[in-house]
């Protein structure tokens, strides 16, 4: 069996081709924009940018399941670049495809376009004529652990998220899921939540504080003021969809069901071991 993994240079891409590697039983193939970003993975990697459909059709020639990893361009390209993915797929004869989209807010916020966006591919996947999997991907906590300087700095987390749960995970413990989805049968035709436990903000700063001996705090914003935050520093498209991610929180679109287990065949790590792991290294 051939899997390819598209978007292999990118960070989620990368944990799953290592993932996939590690199980040792099949051929794993690399899709990347620019292949030599990837080349360090140790697999062949052919070339994949999403917005090249004869090449993508080339490169999936051969292979038997294929990881689509969510692109990064605005909704409406992104839409359009998974459909050359797709098409380039079927055309080569791929048998499976497994696609890479998000929990969230389908309406209101400024993240909701997003969300929007992986629901018409969600469609597009299912209408494609092969076998297919889709993952809905929890909130990524690295961005948080990543910022632990500037928390550390303001002394506290600071956003609108208020009291709502957020179904976070990591991008090794998504790896190992999609590594299932990808090579065990009895995951197709079915759509997972993928997420650990889910934490509040106030949660989540006691496991930063574990971490990191540091003593931050939550203290909540308005919406309005946390966007006008966000887009003072990022811009209005990104500070809009930060913005946007915070408002889902708040409005519970984040506190679902996880059906990690089911599709990883085993628990999502748990946070006080990961945060205990970062303690240690």
């Amino acid at each position: 069996m051939t899997i390819a993994v598209t978007a292999a240079s990118g960070k989620l891409g990368s944990e799953t081709v290592r993932a996939l590697s590690a199980i040792g039983t099949y051929e794993v193939v690399g899709l990347a924009r620019t292949p030599s970003n990837a080349s360090h993975l140790g697999v062949e990697v052919r070339p994949g940018d999403y917005d090249e459909p004869a090449a993508l059709e080339q490169s999936l020639a051969g292979v038997d399941a294929v990881l689509l990893v969510s692109g990064m361009a605005e909704p409406n390209k992104r839409i359009e670049q998974h459909r050359n993915v797709i098409r380039a797929a079927a055309k080569a004869g791929v048998q499976r495809i497994v696609y890479t989209s998000v929990e969230g807010p389908e309406g209101a916020t400024g993240f909701s376009p997003i969300v929007q966006s992986n629901r018409q591919t969600e469609a597009d996947v299912r209408e494609s004529g092969m076998d297919w999997v889709i993952g809905r991907n929890g909130i990524y906590i690295e961005p948080d652990v990543e910022y632990i300087d500037t928390y550390r700095e303001m002394g506290r987390i600071t956003n609108c998220a208020g009291p709502g749960k957020c179904g976070y995970t990591t991008r090794p413990e998504l790896a190992q899921a999609y590594g299932q989805m990808l090579t065990g049968d009895s995951h197709i035709g079915k759509t997972y939540n993928l997420h650990g436990e889910r934490l509040t903000q106030a949660e989540l700063a006691r496991h930063l504080n574990s971490a990191f001996g540091t003593a931050l705090s939550y203290t909540e914003m308005t919406v309005e003021e946390y966007r006008r935050d966000r887009v003072a520093e990022l811009g209005e498209f990104i500070g809009g969809v930060i913005a946007g991610i915070y408002e889902g929180i708040r409005l519970g679109a984040f506190d679902s069901e996880s059906d990690y287990a089911q599709a990883a065949g085993r628990a999502h790590q748990d946070w006080d071991d990961y945060f205990e792991q970062l303690a240690q290294s």
